[in-house]
């Protein structure tokens, strides 16, 4: 499937662009394979997931830790993401996997002293559910994966599906960009309660974090009830949950197309659909989605 292992490799960390780009060069001309794992640090085992994916299939894994500041709409969100990047390399180093190089760029680095996004028009996906929400979100992530693949030049890119709509529009902007990689979807990885992995989960306090399996709970409900109810008496139904679940706030929650991410009206023959959810547990955001059908 890729080139060998790469003998006496131990695991690097590059903080430029220029350094990393100069050692991936020389790693390409013996036709070596790269995986992209792109992350915002506060690395946990959903990520590892992703980068023990990436391992089996990639002669060699680039974990990129980059709290991206374009992508934030909440400048007190971006403020409070937890920055670990000393723990991430520790937990990184547990996977015993030395074919491993952390990218850790500064945003200078990162934007050449001009931390501004890209406009992308990606066939309307960006104005949907998280864009509708956050103004200019998917600006920002276009214009950071761009730089990242760019950067790295793998072969293929690992995403969470946690981030679903994300994962669609990085699909697109490949696309659009004419870009020579294959971006890997990889499934949500839970903790024992349900609760989907997320770097913000750290930030939850103790009462909010034993509330927040709801939203997991009140999806999977949602999903046995899809199959005899409609889009509109499934989304009531949710809305009425949060209604008695004091500690939780609805922001949205939307039965939506796969391949359009526009909510659906009716059930169609041959379509599938997703629920996604969005949620305030105190002032911590959290998302989740599962498939339908």
């Amino acid at each position: 499937m890729f080139a060998g292992r790469i003998l006496g490799q131990s695991m690097k960390t590059f903080s430029t662009t220029n350094a990393l780009t100069k050692y991936l060069s020389q790693l390409r001309e013996n036709n070596y394979t790269i995986g992209l794992v792109p992350t915002m640090g506060a690395l946990h085992k959903g990520h590892l997931s992703l980068v023990t994916k990436a391992m089996t299939e990639n002669s060699i894994v680039v974990v990129s830790i980059f709290v991206n500041p374009t992508q934030f709409n909440n400048e007190d969100d971006l403020i409070k993401y937890p920055r670990t990047l000393e723990k991430d390399k520790l937990l990184l180093e547990s996977l015993n996997y030395t074919d491993l190089i952390i990218y850790a760029p500064s945003a200078t680095d990162i934007y050449n002293n001009e931390i501004k996004s890209k406009h992308y028009s990606f066939g309307g996906l960006e104005y949907e559910m998280e864009g509708a929400f956050r103004e200019g979100h998917f600006d920002g992530v276009g214009t950071i994966v761009s730089r990242l693949l760019h950067v790295v030049n793998p072969n293929r890119a690992y995403f969470g599906e946690k981030d679903f709509q994300q994962l669609q529009i990085i699909k697109k902007l490949v696309k659009i960009e004419g870009l020579d990689v294959d971006i890997v979807g990889c499934a949500i990885l839970r903790e024992q309660d349900g609760l989907a992995m997320s770097s913000r989960n750290t930030r939850l306090k103790k009462e909010y974090r034993i509330a927040a399996p709801f939203i997991y709970k009140t999806l999977k409900s949602a999903k046995l009830k899809f199959g005899t109810k409609s889009a509109k008496e499934v989304t009531e139904w949710v809305q009425q949950q949060f209604e008695n679940e004091p500690l939780l706030e609805l922001e949205y929650f939307t039965i939506a197309s796969t391949k359009t991410l526009k909510p659906i009206m009716r059930k169609r023959v041959n379509s599938k659909y997703r629920a996604f959810i969005a949620a305030y547990a105190d002032d911590v955001r959290l998302i989740d989605n599962i498939a339908l059908n």
